[in-house]
Order: C-alpha cells, then sequence, then structure tokens
C-alpha cells in the first residue's frame, strides 16, 4: 500500500499499536531538544527518574527563551542546565548560539529521523523531512530514558502546492493562507504533509517556517519531502552524509487534500489576536503603526534576514515606528555582517537584538499602549507581547521591512525595489558555542540555584471528588492565558508555587487566591482549550492549585496530554451545549469517577448547586487511563 512519508518514518519507528487513525501508537525517538523556558523542568524530572545517560542518538538543550538576566534566577537555571547536560549525555547550546529551532535545523537535523522538542514549534524540523513533534518536558524526559513516545495515530492532510511564489510574496504567506483554510484547531489529530512541483522551489528555510506555524494549526506535525533541495542545504551546512531522500510513494491518497497555486498567493497578515484571523495586507495598507520586530524562530533564517536588510538599504525606519531585528542563530548573524547586511539594518535605524526568543514571548520590546505592532513571528495571543491592549498582526519578513520604512501598513508588492537572496552554496560553520558532554558523568557536580523548587506531583486519583467550578472561560483559550510567559514570569519556570500567583492572570487576576481557598476545584473551558504553547506549566501549575479536572468542549493535543501526564482529568461535554449549564461557583461532583475510570464506563457530574446530571466524556486510551488512576505519568512511571 502507498504511503505517505510520514507514514514511512512511524512504521520504521513504531513499537506499539497499529497505523489506525485514531488509535493510540508509539513510536522511537532518536532526538530531543528542550529551551531554558521548558528544560528546568524537563531536566528536573529526567533526573527523578534515575537514569545515568540518554539513550537518545542526540539531544541537545537551547538557552533562547531566558535571555533576559535582571536578577540571579535565570542564570541559575542556565547554570543548572549546562551542569545536568554535562553529566547526562546532552548538548549544550550556549546562550547567544541563537533559537533552537532554527540552530537544530542547521546543525543536528536528520531527514526521516524523530525529533521531540519540549517546544510546541519542533515541528520546524518537517522542513527538513523529519517527524518533528513538540511535547510537553515530561513527554521529552521520558523519551531522553529511552522511553517510547506516545501520541493517537493522526489522519494525513495532503496539500499540494503548485507555481511558485511572486517576488515581495514568501513562505510566510504560504502558512498563513493554509491557516486562513483550516483555522486554529483545523489540524488537531493530524499530519500536514505538503507535496507537489510547487514544493521544489522552496528552500529548507521557507520550508521550515511553514511546518513552524503548523504548530498554530494544532497538527501534530507537519512535513515536506527530502529531496534534491535538502541535499544542497546539509552540503552547505557540510553535513551531506546526514542526506537522506524522503519522498511520499506514487499513487498515496491522503485522508484530506488541499491545493494551494503560490503564484497566485499575495502578501497577508493575521490580525489580532489570533493566527488565523487572515486578510491581505493590501486591505490594511495606509493603517499607521507602532512597532516592527523581526525574528523568531519562524522567519530568522539567513534569507529573511537579507531580505529585511535589502528592503531598509538606504531607507531609514519612519519616525513614529521602533523596528527590532532577532537573527536566529550566530551563524546568520555572523554571515550578515559579513555581508554588510547588518550593517544597513544599523544605518536604517533598526536595534539589533541577541540571536534569542526575544519579543516573541514577551522576554523585552513589548508595544506602547494599545500599539500596532507587525512581528514575522508565530503568535498573537491577547497579552503575550508584555502588553495587554498591544495590537499584534503576523506578518512576513517582506511586509515587515517595506511598513518599518513607510511607518503604516505597506503591502510589499508596491515598494519598486528589486530584491534578489539566493541561498548560500556554504554557511559559516563554526559549532565553538555547542558544549559536548563529558565522556563519564559520574564526576560532575549538578549545580542547583534557590530558585528551584519541587516540582508538584499528583496524588492517585480518589474515589469520588466534590469541588466548585472555579473558573469558567470560553473558546481558545490559550497556555498564555493559562501560564503567562513574559520577562516578569519566565524566570521562575522552576519554580511552581511562586508561578502559580500568574496563572489565569489574563482571564481573573483572583483565580489563584480563590483556587488556594477552596483547596482546588474545576475549570469550565469552551473549544479548543490549552492551544499554544507546549509548556507543561499550564498544568502543574494549576495541579499545585488543586485543579481536580477540566471540563471543556475539546482540548489541544499537547495541553491534553500535559493534563494527563499531570494526573489532572481532561473531561469532555458529550453535549456541547451541556457547557452553559454550568456557572463559575456551582459545586460539582464526580462522585463515582474512580470506578467509571476504571470501568471505561460513562462519566457523570453532578451540579449540586442546580441539581442536574452532565454526561462527560474521557477520550483517553487504556494507558492514559492508568495514568489518571495513579495520579500522573512519574506516579504510573515508578508503579511500572
Amino acid at each position: 500500500m502507498a504511503q505517505t512519508i510520514s507514514q514511512k518514518i512511524i512504521k520504521n519507528h513504531l513499537v506499539s499499536g497499529e497505523m489506525i487513525p485514531g488509535s493510540e501508537i508509539s513510536i522511537k525517538i532518536d532526538q530531543t531538544l528542550t529551551q531554558d523556558a521548558t528544560g528546568t523542568m524537563a531536566y528536573l524530572q529526567f533526573e527523578a527518574m534515575g537514569i545515568d545517560r540518554v539513550k537518545t542518538e542526540r539531544s541537545v538543550a537551547y538557552i533562547d527563551h531566558n535571555t533576559l538576566q535582571s536578577g540571579f534566577m535565570n542564570a541559575d537555571d542556565h547554570r543548572y542546565i549546562q551542569t545536568v547536560c554535562k553529566k547526562h549525555g546532552i548538548y549544550y547550546s550556549r546562550p547567544g548560539n541563537g533559537i533552537c529551532h532554527q540552530v537544530h535545523l542547521e546543525r543536528f537535523g536528520i531527514p526521516g529521523k524523530t525529533l521531540l522538542g519540549s517546544d510546541s514549534h519542533t515541528p520546524t524540523g518537517g522542513g527538513l523531512g523529519m517527524l518533528a513533534i513538540g511535547a510537553g518536558g515530561l513527554d521529552v524526559a521520558v523519551a531522553m530514558g529511552g522511553g517510547a513516545f506516545y501520541l493517537t495515530m493522526p489522519k494525513i492532510v495532503g496539500i499540494k502546492l503548485t507555481g511558485k511564489l511572486r517576488k515581495m510574496v514568501s513562505a510566510k504567506d504560504v502558512i498563513l493562507k493554509v491557516l486562513q483554510i483550516m483555522s486554529v484547531k483545523g489540524g488537531v489529530g493530524k499530519i500536514v504533509e505538503y507535496y507537489g512541483e510547487g514544493v521544489k522551489t522552496l528552500s529548507v528555510p521557507e520550508r521550515a517556517t511553514i511546518t513552524n506555524m503548523g504548530a498554530e494549526l494544532g497538527a501534530t506535525t507537519s512535513v515536506f519531502p527530502s529531496d534534491d533541495v535538502t541535499k544542497a542545504f546539509l552540503a552547505a551546512q557540510g553535513r551531506e552524509n546526514d542526506f537522506v531522500e524522503m519522498l511520499p510513494d506514487e499513487g498515496v491518497v491522503y485522508d484530506e487534500n488541499i491545493e494551494i497555486d503560490l503564484s497566485t498567493l499575495v502578501p497577508l497578515a493575521a490580525c489580532p489576536h489570533s493566527p488565523d484571523k487572515v486578510v491581505a495586507v493590501s486591505e490594511l495598507a495606509g493603517m499607521k503603526i507602532d512597532q516592527v520586530c523581526a525574528g523568531s524562530c519562524t522567519n530568522s533564517s539567513y534569507t529573511d534576514m537579507m531580505k529585511i536588510a535589502q528592503i531598509l538599504k538606504g531607507n531609514t525606519v519612519a519616525d513614529n515606528v521602533s523596528m527590532t531585528v532577532s537573527p536566529g542563530s550566530k551563524q546568520v548573524f555572523g554571515m550578515m555582517a559579513d555581508s554588510g547586511a547588518l550593517a544597513s539594518m544599523i544605518e536604517a535605524g533598526a536595534r539589533i537584538l541577541e540571536c534569542a526568543c526575544g519579543p516573541c514571548i514577551g522576554m523585552g520590546q513589548s508595544p506602547n499602549s494599545a500599539g500596532i505592532s507587525l512581528r514575522t513571528f508565530n503568535r498573537n495571543f491577547e497579552g503575550r507581547s508584555g502588553t495587554a491592549d498591544g495590537q499584534i498582526y503576523l506578518v512576513s519578513p517582506e511586509t515587515a521591512a517595506a511598513s518599518a520604512i513607510k511607518g503604516c501598513f505597506c503591502d510589499p508588492m508596491t515598494l519598486d525595489v528589486d530584491i534578489s537572496v539566493e541561498n548560500p552554496e556554504k554557511f559559516t560553520i563554526n559549532d565553538n558555542m555547542i558544549i559536548a558532554p563529558a565522556e563519564e558523568g559520574n564526576d560532575v557536580l549538578v549545580l542547583r540555584g534557590p530558585n528551584i523548587k519541587p516540582f508538584p506531583v499528583g496524588e492517585a486519583l480518589p474515589a469520588s471528588i466534590e469541588k466548585p467550578a472555579l473558573l469558567k472561560v470560553g473558546d481558545n483559550i490559550t497556555t498564555d492565558h493559562i501560564m503567562p510567559a513574559g520577562a516578569k514570569i519566565l524566570p521562575y519556570r522552576s519554580n511552581i508555587p511562586h508561578l502559580s500567583q500568574y496563572c489565569f492572570e489574563v482571564c481573573d487576576k483572583a483565580f489563584p487566591n480563590r483556587a488556594k481557598l477552596s483547596a482546588g476545584g474545576f475549570i469550565i473551558g469552551g473549544e479548543n482549550y490549552g492551544q499554544g504553547s507546549s509548556r507543561e506549566h499550564a498544568a502543574l501549575v494549576p495541579l499545585w492549585l488543586g485543579v481536580k479536572a477540566v471540563i471543556a468542549k475539546s482540548f489541544a493535543r499537547i495541553h491534553k496530554a500535559n493534563l494527563i501526564n499531570s494526573g489532572i482529568l481532561p473531561l469532555t461535554f458529550k453535549n456541547p451545549q451541556d457547557y452553559d449549564l454550568i456557572d463559575e461557583g456551582d459545586v460539582l461532583c464526580l462522585k463515582d469517577v474512580r470506578k467509571e475510570l476504571e470501568a471505561g464506563e460513562q462519566i457523570f457530574i453532578y451540579d449540586k448547586t442546580k441539581n442536574i446530571k452532565i454526561e462527560l466524556v474521557c477520550d483517553r486510551s487504556e494507558r492514559q487511563a492508568h495514568i489518571l488512576l495513579a495520579g500522573g505519568l512519574l506516579n504510573y512511571t515508578k508503579n511500572n
């Protein structure tokens, strides 16, 4: 039977289960990556397993999120991660070496391999023909220990690309078009796979931009073929021996089909506050802007930076605009300097930031009050920028640069500028900022700072639960709503008790105190609850506050897995309209929940305030049921 690229990789790595969409499978993981906002917790969990050395082919820890050191906390966590890596066989990418996904694409990604990362944008690796999946830190810790990664076998969506992009239209516009078609929840339970003649016209960095923002579709991952374009990119990185051809079989049948003619696309923008709220830039032309931020793991490659430099060259950023540029890696930064592109940006008035995530995760550069900020990033969730009423638009590098010099939204196709950027035949290679682990880690001392606190561990599921509905929220609640990021909060990622005071800050500042006074309770949510980042803190912090279950219309994939791993019940309404029956403050009772979960029976919740009974669903595998009964994955692992 003809197979897609994704099916081939899954088949080659299958540990358990059958490749039937909707059924649980497990796969062997070849590589892992972490970043410092999620990495500290992942390594604490890895240490708790008592395994001496990682069992993967390659594991890499990146420092790219918490690089603003306004106190001891981030520096202490970086020191902890570096010593853990040295001891346990993990490569360590130092601060300043670059954003995890950009560096991994350049230096470590291999076609046909599996990659699991504690960052939701790990699917960037799909631009190289990898099966690259974002997950919670605990899942990554298990994979580092040699354990399989469990997931629901996805459906495969085939997106056929034809034609070729016109000048001033970019890969960012391709993925924005896909988001416009599929929406932020259209990829749930699916892998998006690209094919067709148009694929050959896209470079690996362009493909990586598209797979990166596949995370915003809610997709398990996105995958491009590994072909002659891939081979040329790896050769330019001095890694031609890593090339493996990965193509779909002739006559393969996809579960869903979409076709996009690249030659018909125009510059697009995602409007506040959702990546799928997409319109043509021409519709926004002339709207005054306040800020432009270029970079992030989506658009910080060498070619992206060179396009920006060519548009800025000889121009000046408008006096009403503050513009920042964050190169994706030390490699990109150095090549920008050597080519003169960096000078063009500086002369135009752009502010050059370090090679890190920076403004994308609210680490500085928040816009002014109600400021309109154009960003080449992947998310524009409300409050994520650090400014509560910031109006964030997601655009391509070309649109960002053109608008920066005009002072307002500008369709770059209207500029009389001839930009032409060729992919280099040879990238500058210098891996001196990557530290290899010790050959023998027994004598390495792991250094821990006072900010590192024990992480919460769930308790075995009780026979019944009676608690209030602590909070009721609407559709598309993101992990930024549940557990915000930003310069004020990120330094405490290894300190769950401190983080707890910010839980649901965007929705209801009183939530943490209410949860503590009630000794926990339930959260009621709408559609696509928990979309966005892979941060397991959005489950660990509610666990610490005593949240026993989240009852929603539907869940985002990674967050649902994180809830289960933490021992929090992810329950959905059998009849979505029953969401309207429960109000915040209602006393709810799951009076036979352990028995119902053990037996695989229907689950009922009783609203004692309104004297009504509501049927719920706990969509889980048998293994996940045992994890929930044990009170989380760590307990389950220890018990088994």
